[in-house]
């Protein structure tokens, strides 16, 4: 399931890189203002709920209680399966004798419909961490997610959240290539996960997130030593191929998260200030 490596890599040697003195973030107030009162009228989705299935968990977690949804369908039986895939957009395609033969979910070749989701946790027991995910920009495959080829904000995203389109136009990045906003149902904590195995990786993927109220308590978390880097503030990058969660609370918190390709100047920059003297000739 996980790689060799179960310890934080990080950014030049640091758990995260705090991002606040590099940004103009006066405004956080009048997007936070934007942002809920556009999520109270737009369509959300559900994100997270397979990273068990995925292989994407550190192993001192991957059997607590939290049902995964890619577990839950390779158990189906034919009826259960047929009943599952009713819910879906062609439930026609699918032969219930060949259910193992097909991915769901996530980065597979059918995603799954709220209907579906919503069947999942209802009858299942099934656990989605973030019960609030909308897209500004599409990002496609997350391996996708940092390439601008053929993507822009979305109509909906210029109409519902003209602030915010703006406020990440503004952002440091030659190339954008996802524009997310992922939120946490009061009670509801972010699963422990990492996006990629450390050992593929060549340098960190370069994307910023924005928390405008400061308080998303976001985590790093350290398999080797057991123990947990909190992330606090208003915008941070982190190494996401390390292993990281969100701990619950007792209200909604949401991030926005803008993936892409930072500009040289901003890199170099904060390359300069952060890392070892070394490393500071190199660019990503």
């Amino acid at each position: 399931m996980a790689g060799a490596r179960s310890g934080l890599v990080g950014i030049w040697d640091r758990p995260f890189i705090n991002l606040e003195p590099y940004l103009e973030l006066a405004q956080l107030a009048s997007l936070d203002d934007e942002i809920c009162y556009a999520l109270a009228q737009v369509g959300t989705s559900y994100t997270g709920g397979s990273h068990k299935a995925m292989g994407i968990v550190p192993p001192s977690l991957a059997d607590d209680p939290y049902v995964d949804y890619g577990q839950v369908i390779r158990g189906f039986s034919e009826k259960e399966f047929a009943t599952f895939v009713s819910l879906g957009n062609d439930a026609g395609a699918f032969d219930p004798r060949r259910r193992h033969e097909y991915e769901f979910g996530e980065e597979r070749d059918h995603p799954l419909t709220r209907e579906q989701m919503r069947f999942l946790e209802f009858k299942h027991g099934v656990y989605f961490p973030w019960k609030v995910f909308y897209e500004l920009i599409p990002g496609g495959y997350w391996s996708e997610k940092s390439t601008s080829a053929g993507k822009d904000f979305t109509r909906e995203a210029r109409l519902y959240f003209p602030r915010t389109v703006a406020f990440v136009k503004s952002l440091p990045f030659r190339e954008l290539g996802r524009c997310t906003l992922l939120g946490l149902n009061a009670n509801d904590h972010g699963t422990v996960h990492r996006d990629g195995e450390p050992e593929d990786q060549t340098a960190p993927d370069h994307f910023i997130t924005v928390c405008p109220r400061g308080n998303k308590r976001l985590y790093l978390w350290d398999e080797e030593r057991q123990e947990k880097t909190h992330v606090d503030g208003h915008a941070y990058w982190f190494n996401d191929f390390d292993y990281h969660g969100v701990e619950a609370a007792p209200f909604f918190r949401y991030s926005l998260r803008v993936d892409g390709v930072f500009e040289p100047a901003f890199f170099e920059r904060l390359q300069r200030d952060h890392a070892p003297q070394g490393e500071r000739a190199s660019s990503s």
